[in-house]
Formats: structure tokens, sequence, C-alpha cells
């Protein structure tokens, strides 16, 4: 199981009422709702192995230099390119990192990437099943059937999911799993500042991506004067040629990052005990971790 950790804490923030709080007054609503999902989702699917996939890099720089928009609208400090957060979220990101450690759970990032190319290259090295737990609509891409490769999507929590498997996406968008990615590139995404081609929209890029196989297909049929594609559409996609030589690669999660050694095993009992029970007290994280304590025992 391979949590999008960001994906899921952002959600626990806005989904736990911010009176949720440590004994000095400081919100925990973010560090408590995640705690709560990772013990619902340990309970209920029983991985064999679990890691908490960590924004390294939340915009890195290689996918700013082929899109400079890439996430833009998001930065809080263009000198620094630091993401903005809410104010009460920030402080508790090191609270949840320190409490995974004590707790033994798999913590990976990767400097110059985000969390969903660390997702990206664990679900491309499995060799079982693996289930990506995100409300990022981005890793569809990863989807794979025959690899036992799916999502599960958060609805208001994560104890009743969307399962996405390629049935689910087909139907949904009118794509496969593989054509997702160059589905997204063609529609654009506005909250990643990718701009996609003027006139194409959701149905739109699915129907060309599904006619003609694939992006580069898309392409070719813009430059064939014996194609179906409208004046206006070849015009637009033309337009877009700077864009839609950048993007495949922007959009693209990546599946060959250098990771470092970890232990993704379930723990059945924390890893360091006397921080984690400091952690508890100061942060008075109280029946969450309790809770989370004792689904992973149990999956033990």
């Amino acid at each position: 199981m391979l949590l999008d950790t960001a994906s899921l804490y952002f959600r626990a923030y806005f989904g736990v009422p911010e009176s949720v709080k440590a004994p000095d007054g400081t919100p925990v609503n973010a560090v408590r709702g995640l705690l709560d999902f990772i013990a619902r989702l340990v309970a209920d699917h029983s991985p064999a192995g679990l890691v908490a996939c960590m924004d390294a890099d939340w915009r890195p720089q290689w996918r700013v230099e082929l899109i400079p928009s890439y996430k833009a609208h998001r930065v809080a400090d263009a000198s620094e390119g630091i993401e903005e957060v809410p104010d009460t979220l920030s402080p508790q990101v090191p609270v949840i990192e320190a409490v995974l450690d004590a707790l033994g759970i798999a913590r990976v990032g990767v400097p110059g990437y985000e969390a969903d190319d660390v997702i990206g290259t664990l679900a491309a090295r499995a060799a079982g099943r693996v289930d990506i737990v995100t409300g990022d609509r981005d890793l569809f891409q990863l989807v794979d059937d025959a690899r036992g490769v799916r999502v599960l999507f958060p609805r208001k929590g994560v104890g009743d999911p969307d399962v996405v498997d390629e049935a689910a996406i087909e139907e949904r968008y009118g794509v496969r799993a593989r054509q997702y990615a160059d589905f997204a590139a063609l529609r654009g995404d506005p909250s990643d500042g990718l701009p996609g081609v003027k006139g194409i929209g959701e149905k739109t890029a699915a129907q060309l991506v599904s006619e003609y196989g694939d992006l580069a297909g898309v392409r070719a049929a813009a430059k064939d004067p014996f194609s179906r594609l409208t004046p206006a559409r070849r015009r637009n996609i033309a337009a877009a040629a700077d864009y839609l030589d950048v993007a495949p690669a922007v959009v693209a999660v990546a599946k060959d990052v250098p990771l470092p050694a970890f232990d993704p095993a379930v723990p059945s009992a924390p890893a360091a005990p006397a921080a984690l029970e400091s952690l508890a007290q100061t942060w008075g994280l109280g029946g969450s971790l309790t809770r989370l304590l004792a689904a992973l025992a149990a999956s033990g």
C-alpha cells in the first residue's frame, strides 16, 4: 500500500475541525486525521507493506523548466518556491513525519521528485498487487489490471473509497489507463498550471485519444490533410506545439527515481516507543494514535 501522504493530510486537515488541538492549543487536526486514515486503511486492507510517500520537492525544477506555469499559482514565496499551505497546517507536517518515524512506518521522499514519482517507481518495481491511496487523479495513469495496480480514491474519508481499476477509468473518462497521461496533457489541468490545448476539454480530449491512440497519433492527424479533424482543431493543436512537445514529460509520473533503502514492512509495534509516547503527550494524539497502534498490532 502506497500512501500519497500530502494528499491524505490535506484531506484530513480540511475534514477534521481545527478545534482538535494539542494541550498547548496548537491544532493537530491533520495529524490526528491522518493517523485515523492509516488505521482504517490497515484494518480494512491488511497490506503486506506500507509506504508513506512524501513530496521532497512538490514543484521539481526540471518540470518547471519545461512548463514554467507548472503549479506556479500555488507558490506562496516566489523567491523560495515555497508552496502555499494553510498557516495552521504547515506546523503539523513535521509532527506527522516524526510520528510516522517513531511508529516505524516507512517514509520515502527523494530530492527533486514529487510523491507521485516515488509512488510511480515503487509501483513499477512491485512484484505483487499494489494499492495506491490518493485523492490525485494524476495517478490514474499507473492503474494496471494485469499487474494488480489500482487506486483507492477517498470520498469523504478512506473507509469507503472508490476503487479505480481500468474499467472504472474507461467508464469515467472514455480512455484506457495507459492513455490517461496523454488525455490529461491534451485537456490540461488549471490546478497544476497546465494550459492544455485551446478548445479541447475533457470530452474532446478523450475522443481524440481514443480515435488516434495516443498524443503522437493526435498530433500526426493534425498534420494529415485527409484526417477528420476540423481546420480549427488542426490550428489549435499546431499552435500548442511548444506545449505538447514538453507536456508528456511533465504529466508522466516518473518510474525511475533513485530510492533510498527502506523497510516497507508494516510495523506491529512502534520503532521508537519512548519517542512516540513523548509525541503523544506533547501533541495530544489520544484515540487516533491508540486506534492506529491497535490496527498495526492486529495486522502483525
